[in-house]
């Protein structure tokens, strides 16, 4: 009985996470279109811009209506709503005839992120027993690193494919989407796991949490037995019910006394995971490979070792997230990312750009990322709110998290260009330092706690 339930607990968490897949593929897609896209449409650098832009804007919007929507309708009705954006965002961007309507297509596609970075976590959250629910909600973050890593591998076997067979293309609109126009291909391979993502939610219940928000308990109760058993359900419904009529359920109350180093740390966490610098290092990463000695036939390889190096170092936030703890993780996280960024700056001011210190410094600072700083904004977002305002609540923090890499995404070339790229690198471990310190002091331990336990923390 035990092992059934956990396979259904950890098919519903694997259904939830392909939103994160779609995220990932999503977000990374678009480096290996751009160059195709800017040469067949002659795009000006604003044009370029609002290309890529485009979707990042679509995930402001949908995290701004998805936080409140989920705690009104549901959570699977949004996860729902985000699989249908993500398809037809693929079909959009793979057929679209001119750039006014890819460019709609991706910014479709980029609502459909919002909703998914701001509902899976939650949702996952909310069907996760206690003592793995780290581990479960970071399989999220996991997920993310896989589709980046999908995007960089079909975005790289497409290009060999249409180059293979440019001599040979025929007139077919197989032939149109993956040879003579490639980039249609990439982004049409996302049709496949937006497909499997809505099959997969036909088999998905509501979250049993939600469920006791609209006083429907017995459909509660029967979710929670098929997840952990009879006799843990009663017990979890208790607790919830306890908690949900201690509560008002307005945006107001997440300010008032009790909330309010809650809504803090919910806000911090994901502006300092930003402007840790994992952009920057994304963005040199295939120069940098290449100066310390990499023989890389051509930008997109050397992009699947570093999202390979991410997904494997996620897995170690996986394995000890509920070991160890969220504050040990997230202390030597940050800590060592601010050495490896330290050390990578220096190797820039000295000019060892050639040097192997300086790969080993980039790579220690993405595995430093990979197991703390990334996935547990995640986390620890989606357990420190109430159970009534917790939608909504994890909508301004993911919203925080969009509207701090939409600033990284603009200031970081202009201190490249004015401060240098040492220069950049030691502010971006500035503020990793002071991501340790904020942690130190304001981010109480929840590892075993249930949601509920986690609630009376602020109390």
């Amino acid at each position: 009985m035990q092992r059934k339930n956990s396979f259904y607990l950890m098919a519903i968490t694997f259904v939830a996470a392909l939103g994160g897949l779609l995220f990932g593929f999503d977000m990374a897609v678009i480096s290996g279109v751009l160059p195709f896209v800017q040469d067949q449409f002659a795009l000006s650098p604003f044009e370029e811009g609002w290309f890529v832009s485009s979707a990042l804007i679509g995930c402001i919007i949908g995290v701004g209506f998805s936080g409140e929507l989920s705690d009104r309708f549901g959570r699977k009705k949004m996860l729902w709503l985000s699989a249908i954006l993500f398809l037809l965002s693929a079909l959009g961007t793979c057929l679209a005839p001119g750039l006014t309507l890819l460019i709609l297509a991706r910014m479709l596609g980029g609502v459909g992120v919002g909703v998914a970075s701001n509902v899976a976590p939650l949702y996952i959250s909310e069907i996760a027993p206690a003592k793995i629910r780290g581990r479960l909600v970071t399989f999220y973050q996991l997920a993310i690193t896989v589709g980046i890593l999908v995007a960089y591998l079909s975005n790289s076997a497409l290009h060999s494919y249409a180059i293979a067979h440019q001599d040979s293309a025929g007139s077919g609109i197989g032939s149109y989407v993956f040879v003579q126009e490639a980039w249609r291909g990439m982004f049409g391979i996302g049709i496949i796991p937006s497909l499997l993502f809505m099959g997969g939610l036909f088999l998905v219940p509501e979250s049993p949490r939600w469920l006791l928000l609209r006083n429907r308990g017995q459909e509660a109760v029967q979710i929670l037995s098929r997840i952990s058993g009879e006799e843990a359900a009663r017990s979890d419904v208790a607790a919830i019910r306890s908690t949900l009529g201690q509560e008002r359920g307005s945006y107001k109350d997440l300010f008032s006394p009790g909330m309010r180093k809650a809504i803090l740390i919910g806000i911090l966490l994901p502006l300092f995971s930003q402007f840790s610098g994992i952009n920057a290092v994304i963005y040199y990463g295939p120069r940098i490979l290449n100066e310390a000695g990499f023989e890389l036939s051509n930008a997109l390889l050397s992009q699947i070792i570093l999202g390979a190096a991410n997904m494997i170092f996620t897995l170690l936030a996986m394995w000890k997230v509920d070991q160890l703890g969220r504050r040990p993780l997230y202390l030597v996280g940050t800590a060592g990312a601010v050495i490896s960024l330290f050390f990578t700056g220096l190797c820039f001011y000295l000019g060892a750009t050639s040097s192997i210190f300086l790969l080993l410094s980039v790579l220690t600072f993405l595995a430093c990322f990979a197991f703390s700083i990334g996935p547990l904004k995640f986390v620890i977002a989606s357990e420190i709110f109430p159970n009534k305002i917790r939608g909504r609540a994890l909508a301004i923090s993911i919203m925080t998290m969009w509207v701090a890499d939409t600033l990284v995404g603009q200031l970081t070339p202009v201190s490249l260009q004015v401060a240098g790229t040492a220069a950049t690198f030691w502010i971006f471990a500035l503020c990793c330092l002071i991501a340790f310190w904020v942690v130190y002091k304001l981010v109480p331990e929840t590892k075993g706690k249930t949601l509920e336990e986690i609630q009376e923390i602020w109390k």
